[in-house]
């Protein structure tokens, strides 16, 4: 562990992990859409939340782990898929990936990452990994992204689907984002030659999604989806309750109710608004996550509450892996596990089925 004191919360990491980054970096990492409305009402959504806690019941003893489509987590947290670790630090997601483990949380592995599909597996053997896949241009490309997850070993495919053009983030388009000298999409590099272009007075990120990525895909592309693998499929980015009656219909068994962390639509809901009506509409025919704005163990008992059976983790993965690497990961999930089974213990809840909606005001 680096000889300083560590961060006592999550804010703490951000505000530190600033002076540890590039400002491209930075900026890249924490940047929201156009006038960051979401990216900011995430974070106020949950605050607005009050609860209903129980009192004189038997807290002496606390279980936190859940099962998610068949596999077992020691905590409701999962490492949600993001791009370029390696920006944060040089071991990026293979840290990232081992932290998980260590700490019984999921990973979901993105596309766009600084290091291999393959080599992601091999350092976190027996931990639970999704693959977040995007779908290209180029179907042949997509295909063989998907059978190289199966042939590793990722228990799940996690579609993103609001994404089909790239939000416009002002900052990255000021900075005009680009992958530093020695970084690489690793997954794509390998097997196309695709990289993100230097683009003159426009984030390469943005022109790469405008070039490789494909905006018809629609509802019918997920039987094709489900014909590359036996991989249960994930939908990431709903945010309607209709476009979840949709994904179980189109066979989605999982769906993650998200804004892409405020970086796509501006203005969209917040993340955990949209959750209670997504539950209600899925009624237990699939598993639903939410990601956006989880800063405290607390937000995690607040959606858990309204129905999620897991959250998904972001920014403050990157602020660890900033100021520390593994263990700055693996710190960040601690912080959030204790604050979450203290919150248990205060709201009277012994294991994650005691959290109901009744908590929540």
């Amino acid at each position: 562990m680096a000889n300083y004191s560590l961060p006592i919360n999550l804010f703490e990491y951000e505000q530190r992990a600033r002076s540890h980054l590039s400002q491209m970096a930075f900026d890249y990492y924490s940047s929201g859409a156009w006038d960051e409305v979401t990216l900011r009402d995430n974070r106020a959504a949950f605050e607005r939340i009050k609860l209903l806690p129980r009192m004189l019941v038997d807290v002496s003893k606390r279980d936190l782990k859940v099962n998610i489509l068949g596999e077992s987590l020691q905590l409701p947290i999962l490492i949600a898929p993001m791009a370029f670790q390696c920006l944060a630090h040089n071991s990026g997601e293979v840290a990232t990936a081992k932290a998980a483990a260590s700490t019984g949380a999921g990973m979901i592995l993105s596309t766009m990452s600084t290091k291999s599909i393959e080599e992601v597996a091999a350092s976190s053997n027996n931990s639970l990994r999704w693959f977040q896949l995007y779908i290209h241009k180029d179907k042949g490309l997509t295909r063989a992204l998907v059978e190289r997850a199966f042939a590793a070993g990722y228990k799940a495919l996690c579609l993103t689907v609001d994404a089909p053009l790239l939000g416009q983030r002002e900052r990255d388009k000021r900075n005009q984002f680009v992958l530093p000298t020695g970084l690489h999409l690793a997954n794509l590099t390998s097997m196309s030659g695709l990289d993100i272009p230097h683009e003159q007075g426009e984030s390469g990120l943005f022109a790469y999604f405008a070039q490789q990525l494909n905006p018809a895909v629609t509802w019918q592309d997920l039987e094709w989806l489900q014909s590359l693998s036996p991989l249960p499929l994930v939908i990431k980015g709903i945010l309607r309750a209709d476009d979840a009656v949709n994904a179980v219909k189109c066979g989605a068994k999982a769906i993650i109710v998200s804004n892409h962390g405020g970086r796509q639509l501006d203005s969209a809901i917040a993340s955990i608004e949209a959750l209670p009506d997504i539950v209600a509409a899925v009624n237990n025919t699939a598993a639903v996550l939410v990601d956006g704005g989880i800063r405290r163990g607390v937000d995690i008992l607040k959606a858990i509450a309204y129905g999620a059976n897991a959250v998904l983790i972001g920014r403050p993965i990157l602020w660890g892996l900033a100021l520390n690497g593994e263990a700055g990961v693996t710190h960040v999930i601690e912080l959030l596990r204790a604050e979450f089974d203290l919150a248990m213990a205060l709201s009277g809840c012994t294991c994650i089925q005691d959290i109901e909606s009744s908590l929540i005001r």
